[in-house]
């Protein structure tokens, strides 16, 4: 056994009660009558999810799953033909015992509402945000010298403390170290023994995820289509992060799109197809690539729900270009919200983390009929910044500039049909609330 495999399994067994469990179980999507859950065990073994919805006294057993060394021990259980609006009960087993945590272990599937009432009413419900958790390593050497760069994983208890419905990770999940993206093995480590820290774990068990990603979590710092793991990486994304779909037959990549209520969210990719940053300008400079970019303007178009978010690793319309943002890359930025902007697309709004530090952007593009939105959190849980020359930021939402401590973000979706509303908040480490900002229906459409 290597030096890495025994500090990993130290590692696991410190994090988790059992020593058959690895991390989870974690909830991945909920449709009306489908879940998804996903466990990691340390070693092969028979997973099982027993499950009864609320008030209920029998509980149903799905089909065993046998995990493997070749799928890093991970085993996926789809739960079908489930009832809509549900919310469930759930236990792990392994090897045909119960694995007992000492949090609830819940799940849902999203209701059938359109057609329930006349006027229809969309469901109230509550996403988490957030971004940049950097999880310390155990092993003396692979981390930065001197003061831990990650910490506050409070923070992580604080966000399921809320209990929010879904959780959307915009990116830097976790961080790879240098000596990671050099091979798959030492890839797979990282997600691993990241995903298995014990901060993470009741979030895990009772708030449904997606996720996409930005470089530390794709590859090396900046990383961009070159990155040479690539299609590595986009594997261990997909296995680690279980959605219906990704990208397209053609196109390979994290992008995605879902619906919960009256809200569409489509998780963009800004690494796998993307052109360096010191690529020469022009229009084959890009952030997202064509086919990606077509993908967005007609699932834009075909939506018909209140609020379209669209959710990126970068920030996507910040005008102060300091870093890495979609900016950097004017003629498909141009190329894309021109097209929002012509189509008159309502309800748009933009999510996205990175810039460790939490801010709400508020921008007017031209020939748009509503000024734009978006949300930047981060971080989770690495290190907390402030630079001098992004203060006085003109596009910033005043009170909303978040720096030097870690935090998480909460949208809250409500209000009657006709009238709907997003309640954008921020949270420090506690949980206190550090702003709030609500956008109406009304504000993010033009004249009717």
């Amino acid at each position: 056994m290597t030096l890495g495999v025994i500090a990993s399994s130290l590692m696991l067994a410190h994090a988790q009660p059992h020593p058959l469990l690895s991390s989870g179980p974690m909830l991945g999507y909920a449709e009306m009558t489908e879940t998804v859950i996903w466990t990691q065990t340390t070693q092969p073994a028979k997973v099982q999810i027993e499950y009864r919805a609320k008030g209920e006294s029998a509980w149903k057993k799905s089909d065993a799953v046998t995990t493997a060394r070749q799928g890093d021990h991970i085993a996926l259980i789809k739960l079908t033909d489930l009832p809509m609006g549900t919310k469930f009960d759930y236990r792990l087993l392994i090897n045909g015992k119960e694995v007992k945590r000492d949090y609830p272990l819940e799940f849902q599937t999203q209701d059938h509402w359109r057609w329930k009432t006349n006027p229809p009413q969309p469901p109230e419900f509550t996403m988490g945000i957030g971004s940049c958790a950097y999880w310390n390593e155990i092993r003396p050497g692979y981390d930065r010298p001197g003061t831990p760069y990650g910490g506050d994983y409070e923070t992580i208890g604080s966000l399921h403390a809320k209990r929010p419905d879904l959780m959307l990770w915009l990116g830097d999940n976790f961080y790879h170290r240098e000596m990671d993206w050099l091979t798959e093995d030492a890839m797979r480590y990282r997600w691993r023994t990241d995903r298995a820290h014990p901060a993470l774990q009741p979030l895990l068990g009772s708030t449904h995820h997606y996720a996409t990603w930005d470089d530390h979590d794709y590859g090396p710092n900046d990383s961009d289509s070159s990155f040479r793991l690539k299609g590595v990486s986009l594997e261990l994304h997909k296995l680690y992060w279980p959605q219906v779909v990704y990208g397209t037959p053609e196109t390979p990549g994290v992008f995605t799109r879902f619906e919960w209520g009256d809200v569409e969210v489509f998780m963009l990719d800004n690494r796998y197809h993307r052109s360096p940053n010191r690529f020469p300008d022009g229009p084959g400079k890009v952030m997202f690539g064509k086919e990606q970019m077509d993908w967005l303007k007609k699932s834009l178009v075909s939506s018909d729900k209140t609020f379209k978010i669209i959710a990126s690793g970068g920030q996507m319309i910040q005008p102060l270009v300091l870093f890495e943002a979609f900016t950097r890359f004017p003629n498909e930025q141009k190329d894309l919200f021109d097209f929002i902007a012509a189509q008159k697309i309502s309800g748009v709004m933009f999510l996205s983390g990175d810039r460790h530090h939490t801010e709400l952007l508020k921008v007017q593009w031209p020939g748009a009929e509503y000024p734009w939105l978006e949300y930047t959190s981060s971080p989770l849980g690495s290190g907390a910044g402030r630079r001098d020359n992004e203060q006085d930021n003109p596009a910033r939402v005043a009170g909303t500039f978040v720096t030097e401590k870690r935090n998480f973000g909460l949208i809250k979706v409500t209000g009657p049909w006709g009238n709907r509303k997003l309640v954008l908040s921020a949270h420090d480490k506690n949980g206190d609330e550090l702003w709030r900002h609500e956008v109406s229906q009304s504000e993010m459409r033009g004249p009717r």
